[in-house]
């Protein structure tokens, strides 16, 4: 009797775990800056000049893919724009609260971001060095 209990409180349990998972394909949706958040709502010269710089970003796409052995790759820069950082691949630690993308050769992190909202459909994270960066993502298939 205890066993069937057991069986009918961990199946469902394995169900949600496994549904958290980042593996698979997210495309970015949209991004804010700290520049967006240091303009003044009224200033439509500053709000023009964010818009044209957010019009020439293209229409390609930009998709992060985790997998399962902590790796994962990125169509686009997107995550971070840094020098040192010039690769599309990446390895990457997910613990349900921090996104953390580590440096191939030390296994160093090299750029963290908080885990706002995650779902099974959605990412929200925010860089932990400047919260006024969020990223939006959608899972894809």
């Amino acid at each position: 009797m205890k066993t069937i209990v057991c069986i009918f409180i961990l199946i469902p349990l394995s169900m949600v775990c496994a549904a958290q998972s980042i593996v698979g394909r997210w495309q970015l949706v949209k991004e804010s800056s700290c520049v967006e958040d240091e303009l003044s709502p009224d200033d439509a010269e500053h709000e023009e000049l964010v818009n044209d710089m957010k019009s020439m970003s293209g229409a390609t796409p930009q998709v992060l893919e985790f997998k399962e052995n902590n790796t994962g790759s990125e169509s686009t820069k997107i995550i971070s724009r840094k020098k040192s950082y010039n690769s599309k691949g990446f390895l990457y630690r997910f613990d349900g609260e921090g996104l953390y993308f580590l440096d191939k050769k030390s296994k160093t992190i090299i750029e963290g971001f908080t885990v706002e909202g995650f779902a099974a459909d959605s990412l929200i994270i925010t860089n932990s060095t400047r919260v006024c960066e969020t990223k939006i993502f959608v899972r894809i298939k």
